[in-house]
């Protein structure tokens, strides 16, 4: 069994930053891509940024030039950097990953619990 433990969430001002992370444990043989998406009240589910494990890297528009996704292999675990955040990343973020399990070799997909996201004056 693997599991995903998302951190860092809270409320910030508009113009303020936060950092998330994601820590996956388990019986883990690799990660391949991991990410973070994120759904706002009343909205679907959208992605904010990838990350393969070779460190290429995908953003949202709506991100791009704010947000910086990066992970350490080591550990398993992935970063969404969020600087000038606004309030229309108001959201629960989740976490994402492609996993390898170190017994059957085969991949599964992978979400954290979500952590809240709140950016206001």
């Amino acid at each position: 069994q693997v599991q995903l433990v998302e951190s860092g969430g809270g409320l910030v001002q508009p113009g303020g930053s936060l950092r998330l992370s994601c820590a996956a444990s388990g019986s883990i043989f690799s990660i391949n891509a991991m990410g973070w998406y994120r759904q706002a009240p009343g909205k679907e589910r959208e992605l904010v940024a990838t990350i393969t494990s070779g460190g290429s890297t995908n953003y949202a528009d709506s991100v791009k030039g704010r947000f910086t996704i990066s992970r350490d292999n080591a550990k398993n675990t992935v970063y969404l950097q969020m600087n000038n955040l606004k309030p229309e990343d108001t959201a629960v973020y989740y976490c994402n990953a492609v996993v390898q399990y170190y017994s059957s070799r085969r991949m599964y997909n992978h979400w954290g619990q979500g952590t809240q996201v709140t950016v206001s004056s």
